[in-house]
């Protein structure tokens, strides 16, 4: 009887846990959506965000597992955002429909695995219409935000608030509760305090202003899905040895790349972000090789010339993708300094489309 007795209690503890999502009480066991989305999440968005979504690891990308975050951004936002990314940052779109290299379902299961990081309740916002001055916010903001933000809400150190594709998917609730309340922990201070409620609606309506008054512009649609085949490999495979690379884990500067390219030096330029970034915009000469996913392309990559790897974060993904390549033994590898952004600077030359 006493046997039965504890068998009876332990099946009903066993019951519980199973029904919690956990095996031992305490210790959660992830479904199949959530394991996906945590591989893929660990190959494709921890370069920047963090292994555990802390943020900052990168080109200043946000942390994704803020309590406040996750408690005030819809399924919704978060598809858009990681399928369509946001034009004018570092943040691809990795949607095959953009592009990339995740079909919706992967995309689902990147937000079912961050889903595992919210530690409060969806909160019930505040989703009024405006009654702010976006006159008034325009002056708040220079003296509040545009250190930080950009003095547009774009360019600045830390979230590009005044994108047009954050702003189409923001409601006005998510906002004002940003800026009410910010994030803690992070460079984001809360406003609402310090400023009042009026002042908070001011930064709305301005918002609102910068969304009505940018329209989007979507990015190049694939010619093909991806991976986007290797292009033609070394340029100028007749060419002479480059002179000043250095190996990685050091980087070449973009003159020094450019120089060599101009003088007719063998080498191979490999643009390690996602295939969308490439479409969009990439070195001319450069072929597409993921920095998430090379190893389709290794047999292709010649290991008699020197590699350059770059991408626009501006050496998060090329580093990777360059630690990868030596790994694989590859002799001649570098990283180009400051990446794709100082080259645009620099007017060296850039192309759209699938071809190098």
């Amino acid at each position: 009887m006493v046997v039965r007795t504890q068998l009876v209690a332990f099946l009903a503890v066993l019951g519980t846990c199973i029904a919690s999502g956990s095996l031992e009480c305490g210790r959660r066991v992830q479904t199949h959506a959530q394991a996906r989305g945590s591989e893929l999440y660990g190959r494709m968005c921890a370069v920047c965000h963090g292994a555990n979504g802390e943020g900052y690891k990168a080109d200043q990308a946000p942390t994704l597992r803020h309590p406040e975050f996750l408690a005030t951004v819809t399924d919704e936002f978060l598809r858009a955002a990681i399928t369509r990314g946001r034009s004018g940052t570092t943040m691809s779109a990795w949607g095959t429909e953009r592009g990339g290299p995740l079909p919706r379902g992967d995309v689902d299961a990147v937000i079912a695995f961050m889903r595992t990081w919210q530690t409060r309740p969806q909160l019930q916002q505040d989703e009024r219409t405006t009654t702010g001055n976006a006159q008034r916010g325009a002056a708040t903001f220079a003296a509040e935000c545009a250190k930080c933000h950009g003095a547009h809400g774009t360019g600045g150190p830390h979230v590009g608030i005044g994108n047009v594709e954050l702003l189409t998917l923001a409601s006005n609730g998510f906002l004002r509760h940003a800026i009410r309340y910010g994030r803690a922990g992070t460079p984001m201070a809360g406003f609402g305090a310090p400023l009042g409620d009026a002042a908070v609606e001011d930064e709305i309506a301005l918002l609102r202003t910068w969304q009505a008054g940018s329209p989007t512009t979507p990015p190049l649609a694939p010619a093909k899905p991806p991976p986007i085949p290797l292009g033609p490999v070394p340029l100028n495979p007749k060419g002479p040895e480059p002179v000043g690379f250095r190996m990685h884990p050091q980087t070449t500067g973009a003159d020094i790349v450019h120089h060599e390219l101009e003088r007719g030096a063998k080498m191979a330029l490999l643009d390690a972000r996602a295939p969308s970034d490439y479409l969009n915009d990439h070195i001319k000469g450069a072929v597409s090789v993921p920095f998430y996913d090379p190893d389709p392309y290794f047999a292709g990559l010649p290991r008699d010339a020197w590699l350059v790897c770059y991408c626009a974060c501006p050496h998060a993904e090329s580093s990777t993708l360059a630690a990868k390549l030596i790994a694989k033994g590859f002799k001649k590898v570098t990283v180009l300094d400051e990446g794709l952004g100082v080259w645009r600077t620099k007017k060296y030359g850039t192309k759209t489309g699938i071809d190098p």
